[in-house]
């Protein structure tokens, strides 16, 4: 397939017509919603099937195979934030609490990205490794923990970087995650199989209806554009991209595959919107949510799953292929 097929194929695939339908809902002002419970439900059997499949992958796979593509992905978790920081404070003269609350935001991860750039890999053909999933465990805290201390480096704030963190590791994406991952390792695939159908022939279903939901959710940001100004929504757009290539780049040292490195882009160039926001809202609660929300939800992860994850196919084929 060449570049325009693969775009198109993203484009028209049923999850990204389902955010898309979604968005459209919410300029319509339609009264379309997922009831919260439906929603919270979701949430969870995506995360938890995520942790499982990849926890079997792993119980598959040579530590020495995993050691290369662990360190990278720990590499990027502490690097990402202090880049997007430096660029918020430098070029965008963003205040250092929110350039802090949205480089932490910037340098975790997006678990439904990470979902739609496998999706996407294995409707074009090209599966990544098995065990991607574990790097998502491993990437959701660090950037975190790296952008809050840098706001607490230099004076007290009003909110508790020990409670954030708490928050962070005690929250759910990380609790299913870490935790589908050791059930997953421990009963290997042999023990998964009476589960498996649940947790392999409603995954898609599943998504579909997430990503409707996200669509609405991002639509409802896009308000916001207005306030955030024009670096931002560049700085939404461009700097994943950065991320992104800056991965694909470094992945070529640890072994992995082209979509494997690929997969590992989507993650780092995506923006988290459960845990960090929940961290920031404790440990830096002057910072400004509308910039920290509307960058992850209402520009980053909109171009992320229609035009990022081709683009970082497109580069991990040119760079590694």
């Amino acid at each position: 397939m060449d570049t325009f097929e693969v775009l198109a194929a993203n484009l028209l695939s049923p999850v990204i017509l389902a955010f898309v339908l979604g968005v459209v809902a919410a300029l319509v002002r339609s009264d379309l919603r997922l009831p919260s419970a439906l929603y919270n439900g979701l949430s969870i059997y995506l995360l938890l099937a995520i942790g499982l499949k990849g926890g079997v992958e792993l119980s598959k796979t040579p530590l020495t195979v995993f050691a290369g593509p662990a360190m990278l992905t720990l590499l990027l978790g502490l690097l990402t934030p202090v880049i997007a920081y430096n660029i918020l404070r430098r070029l965008g003269r963003l205040d250092r609490v929110n350039s802090a609350a949205i480089a932490a935001h910037y340098g975790s991860v997006s678990a439904v990205t990470f979902i739609v750039a496998i999706t996407f890999g294995t409707m074009t053909g090209r599966e990544p490794e098995g065990f991607m999933p574990a790097l998502v465990a491993i990437l959701e805290v660090p950037a975190i923990v790296v952008a809050l201390m840098i706001a607490f480096m230099r004076d007290r704030r009003a909110g508790s970087w020990q409670d954030a963190l708490h928050e962070v590791l005690s929250g759910r994406s990380v609790v299913l995650l870490v935790g589908g991952l050791l059930i997953g390792t421990l009963v290997g695939p042999t023990g998964f199989e009476p589960v498996a159908p649940f947790f392999k022939s409603g995954f898609q279903g599943a998504l579909m209806l997430f990503l409707l939901e996200m669509g609405i959710v991002a639509a409802s940001r896009l308000r916001d554009l207005k306030e955030v100004g024009f670096f931002l929504v560049a700085f939404g757009v461009l700097v994943p991209i950065l991320h992104g290539a800056l991965t694909i780049w470094l992945a070529q040292f640890t072994g992995l595959s082209v979509a494997g490195a690929a997969v590992l882009a989507a993650m780092v160039s995506s923006a988290s919107y459960i845990a960090a926001p929940a961290a920031v809202r404790i440990a830096l609660p002057e910072a400004n949510p509308t910039f920290y929300l509307t960058g992850a939800l209402g520009i980053t992860f909109p171009f992320n799953v229609t035009l990022g994850i081709p683009l970082y196919y497109f580069l991990a084929e040119r760079m590694l292929g």
